[in-house]
């Protein structure tokens, strides 16, 4: 309740202009208060709403944040960019030994990722014909070490699969866990023709190109199938591009469903300054299912992104040799040596890194 004091001065002055402009629009004065009060109301309300915003907001907690963000699965390693392909051979060294210095390196970063801790989100789509989501397998693990050592998978998230037109099988999860983050290393190299194809810079970092295919292809087993990009001074696997073979196209067999399998490509970067291990992986194209009695046939266009983030060296007493250095040595450059920029100084965004 105002008192009387209180419609003197200014106030009463903007109250009397107020009670004008209604008048002269043949309103009731009690009309024009109404809704003069009614206004400063709806002010104080928003203003009130505004003030106390953190008040009511909902703490976020850290976990639902991760899962937020491994679900949004940001494409930025795989915008790198790449150079236009020069087939020239290299100068100072041969393609066999590039390959042999390369599948070293694997070797020393196959045992280097068994003594490391990450999460592996994975998330596969299928796409209607206007290219939106209708089914999706969505599954977060970390791969940890129990307390004995022994190395394992944690399911840390796992909706409920809205896939219909297709199912996650058995070789998509053995593909996932050996075949997507593939390596090719000195004991694995003689299963596969290895063929130089050129130089090529990602990034502006140069890079000698390899295509992979399999000598043979023997019954029970996959292979990888494509290209690989190797740093032309680290002599590390930074991009790999291809596809699991052979897929089970079930020709002979009318009982069961068909398992197909498409191109990918894995993005690798460089994890505490020493191994190249997988960040990023997308495959994306659409399967062609045919020789299945028991089905329609039909083709689905999918598309599967796995993100590998968090590593974490495990303790451990192993001690990695090669050329004669512990992996945590680096030896002296010579004084006259310049030392050109290596795909260990940038990531696959483009940004530099410091």
């Amino acid at each position: 309740m105002t008192s009387p004091a209180s419609l003197s001065g200014p106030a009463n002055a903007a109250r009397a202009d107020h009670r004008g402009s209604c008048q002269g629009a043949d309103l009731p004065w009690f009309s024009c208060v109404f809704f003069w009060r009614s206004g400063l109301f709806f002010l104080a309300v928003v203003v009130f709403l505004w003030a106390t915003q953190p008040v009511f907001a909902q703490p976020q907690s850290s976990f639902a944040g991760s899962l937020r963000e491994a679900r949004k699965l940001p494409p930025a390693p795989h915008n790198a960019r790449f150079g236009p392909l020069d087939p020239s051979k290299p100068s100072g060294i041969t393609p066999a030994e590039i390959v042999e210095r390369f599948a070293a390196k694997e070797s020393q970063f196959k045992i280097a990722l068994e003594n490391y801790t990450y999460r592996r989100s994975v998330k596969f789509d299928t796409l209607d014909d206007k290219g939106k989501v209708d089914g999706e397998f969505f599954q977060v693990d970390d791969i940890v070490f129990s307390s004995l050592g022994h190395k394992r998978e944690m399911i840390v998230y796992a909706p409920n699969s809205t896939l219909t037109r297709v199912a996650m099988s058995p070789a998509d999860f053995d593909d996932i866990e050996n075949r997507l983050p593939f390596t090719l290393t000195t004991e694995d190299i003689a299963l596969y023709r290895v063929t130089y194809v050129g130089k090529q810079s990602v990034d502006r970092v140069p890079m000698y190109v390899f295509d992979v295919g399999p000598r043979q292809i023997e019954k029970g087993q996959r292979y990888f199938l494509g290209r690989i990009w190797v740093d032309a001074q680290d002599f590390q696997i930074v991009v790999t591009k291809g596809k699991n073979v052979p897929d089970n196209t079930r020709r002979n067999n009318d009982d069961s469903d068909e398992d197909l399998s498409v191109p990918f490509t894995t993005y690798r970067q460089q994890i505490d300054g020493k191994y190249w291990f997988p960040v990023y992986t997308v495959a994306d194209g659409v399967l062609h299912f045919r020789n299945c009695k028991k089905c329609v046939p039909e083709d689905d266009h999918v598309r599967e992104i796995v993100k590998y983030a968090d590593y974490r060296r495990f303790g451990t007493d192993i001690r990695i040799i090669y050329d004669g250095l512990a992996s945590d040595e680096t030896p002296e450059p010579a004084p006259s040596a310049s030392i050109e920029p290596s795909a260990s100084q940038i990531d696959f965004s483009g940004a530099p890194k410091e």
